[in-house]
């Protein structure tokens, strides 16, 4: 049973990988009497996939109205036939921007769906980071998943996520139809919550293009004590990375827990190229070496939560669809904090100045050239500016 906290009316669950987010997430899938919505990144064939599928399945024979919607490049090798399944079983199925195969180097095809949402007859949602997939690593013979995190919410807040949801599954019938620009007409201020203490934040390419990023600048330029941040992809802007040097200098105790293993080598060996600069300025950074972190959470003062889709790099920033829950609560916060806590004691190497500093110099060129390359390919795409 997961440990729910209650904040402003609404219950919150901290799911930590898999092993804990499917089997509630198909709990609810089997509970839902009315709708079901389902956005992802990746939508895998394995068992986990298929799971998910039969839920789906499930629900819509029982007559609850089923939409998923799956980007078009992270879930491109989705089954055919697995899709037949399920329009014959009624559940409709979407594709964003699916057109990537005949990619080209232009902006709007770079756009991705990252979001990872699911809300079930306006009473539940998920909002994080977790994939249809099968997160566990056996490369080598090990059973490792990767780090990663997702938020149950039952109340309130999950109106707002339906609302979010129905409103981009509108945008892309409309797309699909092949009747352009319907975004702008597209409402809704990004904040799903009205609730003071959990807020739905989102990226987009339209009136949200940055609130993300400005919600964790916000908390950690007021930070007093202490910014734990955990990220998969973490290549930040000038600016973000000013933000943090500065809470460190005021004496606020900053640490990041980064991907250890190699899994994208361009964003790996680019992360690189700023860790002198960070360790410097009294920065912790530690890497997790079990398997991949896959998480995207912070926890700031012990009381700013945020968990969500949105890496803290300019794929995320500036490209693709996010949504990061953000949560004020002391109670969450210390659930989450101890979490990432005993994950940098137990499974994370420190990266020590002295000893980064000792490192060959071709790893040192090899990751300055990877930041380099990382920033021709947003400067070419046009977003060279905000990347600073």
């Amino acid at each position: 049973m997961v440990d729910m906290q209650q904040v402003d009316g609404n219950q919150l669950a901290l799911l930590q990988n898999g092993a804990a987010y499917f089997p509630q997430l198909l709990a609810d899938i089997d509970a839902c009497r009315s709708f079901v919505y389902l956005e992802t990144y990746i939508f895998a064939a394995d068992e986990t996939g298929r799971l998910v599928c039969s839920a789906l399945e499930r629900a819509a024979r029982r007559g609850v109205s089923v939409r998923v919607l799956m980007d078009g490049f992270g879930s491109v090798d989705f089954p055919a036939n697995w899709f037949s399944e399920l329009e014959a079983a009624g559940v409709h199925v979407q594709w964003f921007r699916r057109e990537l195969y005949r990619f080209k180097m232009r902006r709007h095809r770079l756009r991705r769906l990252h979001r990872k949402l699911v809300v079930l007859d306006g009473e539940v949602a998920y909002v994080g980071g977790i994939n249809i997939i099968d997160d566990v690593n056996r490369n080598g013979g090990s059973a490792v998943p990767r780090f990663d995190f997702a938020v149950r919410i039952q109340g309130s807040v999950a109106g707002d996520v339906h609302a979010v949801m129905r409103r981009l599954w509108s945008a892309v019938s409309w797309a699909n139809a092949r009747v352009r620009r319907i975004e702008r007409f597209i409402r809704g201020n990004g904040r799903g919550a009205a609730l003071p203490n959990i807020s739905l934040f989102l990226r987009d390419n339209l009136r949200h293009r940055r609130d993300i990023e400005r919600a964790y600048l916000k908390a950690i330029a007021s930070a007093k004590r202490e910014v734990v941040i955990a990220n998969a992809y973490f290549l930040p802007g000038l600016g973000f990375r000013r933000t943090l040097i500065q809470a460190a200098e005021r004496g606020v105790r900053v640490i990041l827990l980064l991907q250890g293993k190699v899994e994208y080598r361009l964003l790996h060996y680019a992360t690189h190229a700023l860790y002198g600069q960070l360790l410097a300025a009294g920065i912790e950074i530690y890497e997790y070496q079990p398997s991949y972190l896959h998480a995207k959470v912070a926890v700031i003062d012990g009381s700013w939560v945020t968990v969500g889709s949105s890496n803290i790099d300019p794929f995320s920033l500036l490209l693709a669809r996010e949504a990061n829950l953000v949560v004020s609560d002391a109670g969450f916060a210390g659930e989450l904090r101890g979490r990432l806590f005993d994950a940098i004691s137990h499974d994370a190497l420190r990266i020590e100045p002295a000893r980064w500093n000792r490192v060959g110099r071709g790893r040192h060129v090899v990751a300055r050239l990877s930041y380099a390359a990382v920033r021709m390919i947003i400067g070419v795409l046009g977003y060279g500016k905000n990347a600073d």
